[in-house]
């Protein structure tokens, strides 16, 4: 069997005569600690934004759509108003308006902007055909 040499700062630590750690070391490691949980928690943190503002936009969109499917089986669209719009959505901040304007002869253009606490998130423009 083959044996392992040792250097002499391990052999030292082995045989129990090693001095320890010095203290500007541990405080270097301690530092070193703090600033990675920092850089984690700030990246925990920016992903739970980034997530909060996806659904946002996710559910104004998915409003939108619905708005707009709804706007599209209605008979003879014409001007800007706001929308009646489920309650979920009124509870959660969100409001939308439709414009609606002739283009020209049977086509019309549906403009739905979706907006949540003021801000506007969504636009969908859309055309219907009107016969």
């Amino acid at each position: 069997m083959k044996r392992i040499r040792l250097n002499s700062r391990v052999k030292q630590a082995f045989q129990g005569r090693s001095r320890g750690l010095a203290l500007i070391e541990v405080l270097i490691a301690i530092a070193l600690v703090g600033v990675i949980t920092i850089a984690f928690l700030s990246a925990l943190s920016t992903a739970s934004t980034v997530l909060i503002i996806a659904d946002e936009r996710a559910t104004a969109e998915s409003l939108a759509r619905s708005q707009m499917e709804d706007s599209k089986n209605q008979a003879g669209l014409v001007g800007s108003g706001d929308l009646t719009i489920p309650t979920q959505y009124k509870q959660a901040g969100y409001s939308a308006t439709r414009e609606a304007g002739s283009l020209r002869t049977g086509l019309q253009k549906i403009t739905i902007r979706v907006e949540r606490h003021g801000e506007e998130l969504v636009t969908l423009v859309g055309y219907k055909l009107v016969l």
